[in-house]
């Protein structure tokens, strides 16, 4: 990747940080979101997963107009919705929400019923293409970047994570993850020391958020995203948003 295309347009001295990929690997969390803030606004967005505030704290400190979006999946825990409206309040920031089609949820559950996703591998992949996958393109679209949270501590499929990435399942728009070198630690040190509201779900044992039904707490010690779709393979736990 050093060398390549994308970075030659994007980590140039015309974006005000003469920064290539290297340097942007060793940069904080804060660094790397003001870079990309200041280059791409408003061509930017952080997709926010509400599992924590801390990126969302973090870049509403630096450009309090930041864009960030989200996707309803339709089967979210409530505890998750009643997060995302703490965050809101707390930061004082604007969310994008993007639903799946109505129609096609609809044509799904008629068809297979409610849980199909727990029948096979591409059972669930097709759900999770309905729910996230369709509205993530919708949300991308203009953009020249976007910001996630993603972590390399989350699990095998995110070990060779990047701070900055080649988004080829969309366009090549950039792909900027601030925190991919920060643990679990990491995270919640910045939580107490911010103050930031918690996701009461992660006090239970939930390290890894998504849809209800495929989301369960984990005991002490275990992978991180042990408890998403538990009854498959760690390789296979990724839903499609963040294609490997």
């Amino acid at each position: 990747m050093p060398g390549s295309g994308i970075f030659r347009r994007y980590c140039s001295r015309e974006s005000g940080y003469n920064l290539d990929l290297e340097c942007l690997e060793s940069q904080s969390p804060e660094t790397i979101l003001r870079w990309a803030l200041d280059r791409f606004h408003p061509h930017v967005a952080i997709a926010a997963s509400f599992q924590d505030a801390v990126l969302l704290h973090m870049a509403s400190v630096i450009r309090p107009d930041v864009r960030i979006f989200s996707l309803d999946t339709g089967r979210l825990p409530e505890e998750t919705y009643a997060f995302a409206e703490a965050v809101r309040t707390r930061l004082k920031v604007h969310i994008e929400w993007y639903f799946p089609q109505h129609d096609a949820v609809e044509a799904l559950e008629r068809g297979k019923g409610l849980y199909s996703f727990r029948e096979s591998l591409a059972a669930r992949k097709e759900c999770c293409g309905i729910r996230k996958v369709e509205p993530l393109n919708r949300a991308l679209a203009g953009l020249k970047a976007w910001i996630t949270g993603l972590r390399s501590e989350d699990g095998e499929t995110r070990a060779d994570l990047k701070v900055v990435e080649e988004d080829g399942a969309h366009g090549g728009i950039l792909k900027i993850n601030p925190l991919a070198s920060w643990t679990t630690q990491d995270m919640e040190s910045y939580i107490q020391k911010h103050r930031l509201p918690i996701h009461c779900l992660t006090e239970a044992g939930y390290p890894s958020i998504g849809c209800a039904p495929c989301t369960r707490a984990v005991e002490p010690g275990q992978p991180l995203r042990s408890g998403r779709w538990w009854w498959e393979d760690p390789e296979h736990k990724e839903c499609g948003l963040h294609g490997r």
